[in-house]
């Protein structure tokens, strides 16, 4: 089966294994997206840590270890933005704050609850640093931290369910470590002129 498809067929199940718990597991967390865990902070951690990862890679050495890894980690969260697009476009779960309703799937076609597109992209970014430095630099699972944080603070802002962020993070950590082997399907080159698209599917 091809990455691609193997990965979106994960997704589907994701969703689908989301849809079947969600009424049991998932609620509303009370409203507070104030200070450490507004929307400003979840929007810098987001556009920060693309920009930081971009610049790595522009500016990096591919030959060293370092640079391999943090384009990796670029793959990775492309891969993970294009795949969460999808499923969000797909399933069209309602936002918590739009009714507190976890079993409104298929609901609208502005509803773009699941998965968690953020967790996603923070996991898929720190997961190739871990699993490249865990036994040289065991302080690298502190990155752990952002992904964590991230899907409390959406939780929080009523953004998003629990099945939500956990199936987000689930996605930004296979991909990452997906690609972490070699098997990325997708690599994005950034360039000072321009961005370099490769598709690693094969049929």
């Amino acid at each position: 089966m091809p990455n691609w498809f193997a990965l979106c067929f994960i997704a589907v199940c994701l969703g689908y294994g989301a849809n079947a718990i969600g009424a049991s597991f998932d609620h509303m967390l009370p409203r507070n997206d104030n200070g450490l865990f507004s929307r400003q902070h979840q929007l810098a951690l987001e556009w920060s840590s693309a920009a930081a990862l971009t610049g790595l890679v522009i500016l990096g050495d591919s030959q060293t270890a370092f640079g391999r890894t943090a384009s990796t980690a670029f793959d990775a969260m492309a891969s993970s933005a294009l795949l969460t697009q999808a499923a969000k476009i797909t399933f069209r779960r309602q936002r918590p704050r739009d009714g507190n309703d976890p079993d409104a799937w298929f609901s609208g076609s502005n509803n773009r609850s699941f998965p968690s597109g953020e967790v996603a992209h923070i996991t898929a970014i720190v997961t190739p640093f871990i699993a490249t430095y865990q036994q040289e630099y065991p302080a690298v699972w502190l990155l752990s931290a952002l992904p964590v944080y991230d899907g409390l603070a959406r939780m929080k802002s009523q953004a998003h369910w629990q099945t939500d962020v956990l199936t987000g993070a689930a996605i930004g950590l296979g991909i990452g470590l997906y690609c972490h082997q070699g098997a990325c399907p997708l690599s994005m080159s950034p360039w000072l002129n321009g961005v370099g698209i490769t598709w690693r599917g094969h049929f």
